[in-house]
């Protein structure tokens, strides 16, 4: 048997069990161990390192360790956490992922576009009106990162009728989808939008993307979903642009601490909708199928897989 894999992480215990029963079914000959039930001749050993959440230390305590593979798209704690010089981070790469992200981004997009936020507040208020429908064809969403979970958020987009643009830092085209890039690009796209999708990396460039005067610039009655990360937008300036009614309504299922306090305010506030980062869960099984791909390769001929930029942060 190969050198043994340590799985390090902080998470849940039943989906640190759940992860090493799907990897240990998806490579059958590796040997994939908790750090924490490894010895010290074990962790001399260890080249791969799977980690969700992990405790810098622990990686550090790794002295002969290659490369880390990640259990989720977003590595900006691992950028951040890791030491610079340390080894290359791999991250989740998964079309599963990318499926499951763009059913969420349709769904809620769905959900704007039907007006439910209205229709909640009316059912509330024991209302009965009916809004005029908008037909799909109507309305264009506009993608804020357009990597791999924004390429597939756009295609479904464009299949169920949308107009879709899009906006990276660096130029990309896509078939059927409006590109932009650069700080006017952004700004040109914020302006045509009748929803903002955010699906961006946090790094140093995306932290506070979303601020006043971009908020500002966006379509009046526009809506904005934030599945990228918390920290892209700048909380009290959305805020300020829900209770003056220049945005319609936010769909958030990232924050910048979570779980989300008991007492934030976005809890209570009538144009918020709160989800518990639910809108793209890594799958234990296809994950571990990318990792053993990953694995294999390595093994066979010491290829490592493509890893982050750490200037990028991605």
């Amino acid at each position: 048997m190969s050198d043994p894999i340590a799985l390090i992480s902080n998470i849940r215990s039943d989906d640190e069990a759940s992860y090493l029963s799907a990897l240990a079914s998806a490579m059958p000959a590796e040997n994939v161990v908790l750090f924490r039930q490894m010895s010290a001749e074990q962790r001399a050993r260890v080249q791969i390192a799977i980690v969700a959440n992990p405790d810098p230390a622990n990686v550090a305590a790794l002295p002969n360790l290659v490369w880390v593979q990640s259990l989720w798209a977003g590595v900006e704690q691992l950028v951040t956490r890791l030491v610079a010089d340390g080894p290359p981070i791999v991250r989740m790469i998964d079309p599963e992922m990318s499926r499951t992200m763009a059913e969420a981004v349709l769904a809620w997009t769905y959900y704007l576009q039907r007006d439910m936020p209205a229709y909640l507040r009316q059912q509330r208020q024991g209302l009965w009106h009916q809004y005029v429908y908008r037909k799909p064809s109507t309305l264009t969403v506009g993608i804020l990162g357009l990597g791999s979970l924004g390429t597939a958020a756009a295609v479904r987009l464009g299949e169920a009728g949308f107009k879709v643009a899009g906006w990276s830092r660096s130029a990309k085209r896509l078939p059927g989808v409006q590109t932009f890039s650069n700080d006017d690009g952004l700004i040109t796209m914020l302006r045509m939008s009748d929803i903002v999708v955010c699906l961006v990396p946090l790094t140093a460039q995306t932290h506070g993307l979303l601020h006043a005067a971009l908020l500002s610039v966006m379509k009046p009655g526009a809506g904005l979903i934030n599945f990228a990360r918390g920290p892209v937008v700048v909380t009290d300036d959305l805020l300020a642009a829900l209770d003056s009614g220049h945005l319609s309504h936010a769909v958030l299922d990232v924050f910048d601490e979570e779980p989300l306090a008991p007492d934030a305010r976005l809890w209570q506030h009538p144009q918020v909708s709160v989800l518990p980062h639910i809108s793209a869960p890594t799958d234990f099984e296809t994950a571990a199928a990318v990792i053993a791909v990953n694995v294999g390769a390595y093994r066979a001929n010491g290829a490592l897989p493509c890893s982050v930029d750490l200037v990028l942060g991605y």
